[in-house]
């Protein structure tokens, strides 16, 4: 009991600042933003994808580059550049990837025309699987032959067992 008491010490008091640092709270720094200024932010950021997260805007993310990307937009807010300023600058800087509705060019034409191009391979495959199965029926249901139509006569009357 002796030998487990010591360890157990240390690591109470070890763990001790580490617990009191955790439990303060402490209250959010006001912000200089005007509400104009908050709105344009929120704008801008709407249409810039987080790099990270791909799905999301940099407004909804909490990436670390998302956050990053936001800062970026607030300080060029604050030195009064305009909205299609700042995209500009994202784009420039890190591709037309960042936008979320990109500009139709050969460089995004994948982008825009991908899923066209799918959904019609999809129905173009649909078309033909369907054709091969109307063909493989067709060919393997034949008409019965004299015979064959007099034998079913005959069961169908119950005469042969």
């Amino acid at each position: 009991m002796k030998n487990l008491l010591a360890p157990l010490l240390c690591a109470l008091l070890l763990a001790g600042p580490v617990i009191e640092g955790t439990a303060e709270a402490r209250e959010a720094a006001p912000t200089a933003f005007d509400p104009v200024a908050h709105k344009r932010v929120v704008e801008v950021s709407e249409q810039l994808r987080c790099l990270v997260c791909q799905n999301q805007s940099i407004a909804d993310s909490n990436a670390e580059l998302a956050v990053d990307l936001r800062n970026q937009v607030i300080e060029q807010v604050k030195a009064g550049k305009t909205n299609q300023e700042i995209v500009d600058y994202m784009v420039e800087r890190y591709g037309d990837f960042v936008l979320y509705r990109p500009p139709f060019k050969l460089s995004t034409a994948i982008l825009w025309l991908g899923p066209v191009c799918l959904f019609l391979v999809g129905i173009i495959a649909f078309y033909i699987n369907l054709r091969r199965r109307k063909r493989l029926v067709n060919e393997a249901t034949k008409p019965l032959s004299a015979q064959e139509k007099a034998l079913a006569d005959e069961l169908l009357r119950g005469s042969k067992e």
